[in-house]
């Protein structure tokens, strides 16, 4: 539901929206912070799903009897996982058609270690739904790219249907001071402290927000927003099982009618004391009766519980357990894919909301002149994501193979995996080509006494 707050909302996703044409003042921010603050709970308890910080671990310890704590810690596994899958292969980010512009921003990924920043601020998202990236300039004047999760940033846009930025927001407490932001705007940067603006020292401005929300679908939800229930669920089922396994191990021995009392000093010859024993010589019963109390076993409804949530856990997430025996043993390739498919959907939906942040982003980080790129450059970006599955060459070679003459060469060459550039592949078959051609003729006994230059020219012996 909607929080409306004294100028503008947040809205059912979590997301900040001020009115257009109105002043953004100190306080409008500090209070969206707080906001931000009571909602950041439930990013904190997806953290702690994801380190293995579980609710079983937080609840009371019993006062009698075993009490273990398990954590069976899936959606560790869940995140990991996806966000391999995801951005498991590093994306190719590329100017194609500018050899000197691409150059560069090759150059400027490699400095910034772009792409390890690119798979944290994807796990960020699989987390908590949401991840921000920004852009700042280092004391050598050059642009870099830094993230941050939502449980200390915040977007701020503007109530419009296109929702531009308006500002974005880093903030964190301190003893001495309390609650501090930064906040950075189109052109302008702002400390906020004492529920104040002041000048933003040493931190240069850039003409549009110089921040960008990177998420996965509308509803900002990560993948563990649908099974935290059922992953504490999973745990407390454990920690029973474990508990009852336990019990077993300390059930008591009763000895019932039967005198273990050989030397008549009124106490039974054998050590009761610490042994988890009760013994009676005087029960009433007509024989002696000698068992383990016990009490009712519930194996095989513990084991069906965690069978099904372990599954439910897999289906909701939609990222299936590849360790599953009828998952990997499985050998038709069609039969794999089916199994994937909720998961490449998801991850199909996600990369088109990653390339229209990743776009947003580029346009901040190509409107400084340190990078040396014409700053409308961003919009003839090509992005190349690629899943990282396990690929079998073998097939993929059968099938550009029967391809041949019903497709493009160029087409042929994207249904191989190991081919990254189709096009630049064609490029080098052909310069192979001309060079085999004209090795060819140079070394021809019945040729004639000419061969083709490197640059394509005839070369004639001047002899004939």
């Amino acid at each position: 539901m909607a929080t409306n707050l004294t100028k503008g909302q947040m809205l059912d996703n979590g997301v900040f929206i001020f009115p257009t044409g109105e002043e953004l003042t100190a306080a409008d921010v500090q209070q969206m912070i707080s906001v931000n603050q009571t909602n950041a709970r439930i990013y904190e308890e997806n953290m702690r799903l994801y380190v293995g910080d579980h609710q079983v671990l937080r609840k009371s310890w019993k006062q009698n009897g075993p009490d273990n704590r398990l954590v069976a810690n899936l959606p560790h596994y869940i995140v990991d996982t996806y966000n391999g899958f995801f951005a498991g292969i590093p994306v190719k980010i590329t100017l194609d058609d500018d050899d000197k512009a691409n150059k560069v921003l090759q150059d400027w990924h490699q400095a910034n270690s772009f792409q390890d920043k690119l798979s944290e601020l994807s796990k960020q998202t699989d987390i908590y739904g949401r991840s921000f990236a920004f852009c700042y300039q280092d004391e050598d004047s050059q642009t870099k790219v830094a993230y941050a999760a939502p449980t200390t940033a915040l977007m701020i846009y503007d109530d419009t249907v296109a929702q531009r930025p308006l500002a974005f927001v880093r903030y964190w407490q301190t003893q001495a001071n309390g609650l501090q932001a930064e906040v950075y705007m189109a052109g302008a940067n702002y400390l906020l402290s004492d529920g104040k603006f002041s000048g933003l020292e040493g931190q240069p401005t850039f003409p549009i927000v110089p921040a960008v929300e990177f998420f996965a679908n509308e509803e900002r939800q990560g993948v563990l927003d649908n099974i935290r229930t059922l992953a504490n669920s999973l745990d407390k089922v454990l920690s029973q099982k474990a508990n009852q396994v336990e019990y077993f191990d300390n059930a008591y021995m009763k000895i019932l009618g039967v005198d273990l009392d050989a030397n008549g000093d009124g106490l039974p010859d054998i050590d009761i004391s610490g042994n988890q024993i009760i013994y009676s010589s005087d029960a009433t019963s007509a024989d002696g009766d000698i068992d383990f109390i016990t009490k009712p076993d519930g194996d095989t409804m513990q084991e069906h519980m965690i069978d099904r949530l372990v599954t439910m856990i897999h289906q909701i997430s939609m990222v299936p357990n590849l360790n599953d025996e009828a998952f990997g043993g499985n050998a038709s390739g069609v039969a794999l894919q089916y199994k994937l498919l909720s998961m490449r959907n998801m991850a199909a939906n996600k990369e088109r909301k990653f390339t229209q942040s990743l776009r947003q982003l580029y346009k901040v980080v190509l409107s400084t002149k340190s990078m040396q790129i014409s700053p409308d450059a961003w919009k003839d970006l090509h992005f190349n994501f690629v899943r990282n599955l396990p690929a079998n060459l073998a097939d993929e070679a059968q099938t550009a193979s029967t391809l041949s003459g019903i497709v493009s060469k160029q087409t042929q060459l994207k249904t191989l995996s190991i081919v990254d550039d189709p096009a630049q592949e064609l490029e080098q078959i052909q310069k192979e080509q001309d060079d085999q051609a004209q090795a060819a003729l140079r070394n021809s006994v019945s040729g004639p006494d000419y061969h083709l230059t490197p640059d394509g020219d005839t070369d004639v012996d001047d002899n004939q």
